[in-house]
């Protein structure tokens, strides 16, 4: 707020601090928290990606003994099988943090198609959908996935449908807050006015302002998609077959990995879990923050505005030390004539 006897005006672009930076996805990943969270997410990637070169084991060979500790050959130990614990973390991340980046873009679409047609269109279909909406969202969610798993069987096709068909209901409450907002701007209303379709509207003046807000909510959802992929592998509601984090961990846990003191055997692969699900939330919540349309107020920040008396003519230039001298003479010039 200005203070009184003051006026609010725009500095030229040219005196706008130069290092400020163009676009909101530049001020989100030059944050401390965007950048560790992304070296952590691509670390990951790496690793996944080139599994195979980083270890000398088969994740289906006997290596070792059965629950060797850590040494300088099996740096994480092995597991009840004789496995190389550390191969198993590596090959079980490729496979959870697909599990986990498919049941988000699930959820993410399904979220905004029904966040959007709520939001846009109201009246008895906003009402439809938000009580379908309601509905899910008072059910417990690891509970519904549970039981919808253990009906349809341990499959991992069974857990990214199931992950992503229960996961939508927060991102469509927070589309449909956002598409209601902009249904009612004056660029969307001067389309309509001129003949503008629904679907032109949604996908042209719509959508695209969405974007920002649905890759915020897209990179929080992989961090509850990889967490509930473990608890359910956990549960032994995943395929068997495949190796994920949350199926080496049951598997530690089951075949009495703890009570015999191998702790090596499921410490690691929770770590994973963790620190991955760390570098997501960093990610998304510094997208958030700086996408966020609601947080947005760059319109009156002080590096673009300044302050200056009312009534004042004077442009914001800098005063140079000429014009201070220049000034002051006259002053004292005026000050002699009186």
């Amino acid at each position: 707020m200005a203070a009184p006897g003051t006026t609010l005006f725009s500095l030229p672009r040219r005196r706008r601090p130069r290092d400020r930076r163009r676009g909101a996805f530049a001020i989100a990943l030059r944050q401390p928290s965007a950048i560790t969270g992304l070296a952590i997410i691509a670390i990951f990637l790496l690793i996944s990606i080139f599994a195979p070169l980083l270890t000398p084991y088969s994740g289906g060979e006997v290596s070792c003994a059965v629950f060797e500790a850590p040494s300088a050959a099996h740096w994480f130990g092995c597991d009840d099988g004789g496995v190389d614990v550390l191969t198993l973390v590596l090959e079980g991340g490729r496979v959870s943090m697909w599990v986990g980046f498919t049941a988000a873009a699930i959820a993410i679409v399904i979220g905004s198609a029904v966040g959007i047609l709520s939001g846009y269109f109201g009246g008895w279909v906003d009402t439809v959908l938000m009580r379908i909406t309601d509905y899910f969202l008072v059910i417990p969610q690891i509970v519904l996935m549970i039981v919808i798993a253990a009906v349809w069987g341990p499959s991992l096709n069974h857990v990214i449908i199931v992950i992503g068909m229960l996961m939508w209901t927060g991102t469509a409450r927070i589309v449909r807050s956002q598409v209601k907002s902009l249904r009612e701007r004056v660029y969307v209303k001067r389309v309509e006015a001129l003949g503008g379709s629904h679907l032109r509207i949604i996908m042209r003046h719509i959508l695209p302002q969405l974007g920002p807000l649905l890759a915020a909510s897209g990179v929080l959802a992989i961090t509850v998609a990889i967490f509930n992929e473990t608890a359910l592998a956990f549960l032994g509601l995943s395929d068997p077959n495949t190796v994920t984090w949350g199926v080496i961990m049951e598997r530690a846990f089951s075949r009495a990995a703890i009570s015999t003191g191998a702790w090596w055997a499921i410490v690691p692969a929770g770590v994973a879990v963790a620190l991955l699900i760390l570098g997501c939330y960093l990610v998304g919540r510094a997208i958030e923050d700086a996408l966020n349309p609601r947080l947005k107020i760059s319109h009156l920040a002080l590096r673009t505005w300044a302050i200056r008396p009312l009534g004042s003519t004077e442009d914001a230039k800098p005063r140079t030390k000429a014009t201070r001298a220049h000034s002051s003479a006259t002053d004292t010039t005026n000050g002699a004539g009186e």
